[in-house]
């Protein structure tokens, strides 16, 4: 369903909090994708558990669990949510030298839980970097996107794949 205006403006062009008083209450899913490419070597030491900071995708799944519940406060106009649930999946390739992050978060709530899920594969993303900086300055963290929503009067979305 597309908009004819920014939901985050009122009428003279100022910033708002989006008013959802009046919306119902249903069951908000979303789930966001994201990567990290490195050289191979990082990738294997990751898997290996030889990073001398620890074990990489443990810590990064809890940092992207953590950022979720925390949108609120890294996101200008977040609602405060009470989130149900939230996973971070990390799955490495070797092929492609990568770790893929997948973010799902939901609640039976009045607002969606987009922001949640980018922010889980953001924070993820940058905890891998984080912890593998010292040995690959040249890793590349990149396409984050929504790639499944659910739940509001808006219904259903479904990236194209």
């Amino acid at each position: 369903m597309k908009q004819d205006k920014l939901t985050h403006f009122d009428e003279d062009g100022n910033p708002s909090m989006v008013d959802i008083n009046s919306k119902n209450m249903t069951k908000r899913v979303a789930i966001a994708s994201g990567k990290i490419k490195m050289q191979s070597e990082t990738l294997k030491k990751i898997l290996n558990i030889k990073i001398k900071k620890g074990d990489v995708l443990t810590i990064a799944k809890i940092a992207g669990i953590m950022a979720a519940k925390k949108t609120e406060q890294l996101i200008p106009l977040c609602h405060s949510i009470p989130l149900s649930y939230v996973n971070v999946d990390l799955s490495p390739d070797t092929k492609n030298s990568c770790v893929n992050i997948r973010a799902e978060a939901s609640l039976v709530g009045k607002t969606g839980v987009e922001m949640e899920a980018f922010t889980a594969v953001t924070i993820a993303s940058l905890t891998i970097y984080d912890m593998c900086k010292s040995i690959d300055r040249e890793m590349v963290i990149s396409d984050i996107k929504l790639i499944h929503k659910s739940g509001g009067k808006s219904g259903e979305f479904n990236a194209k794949v």
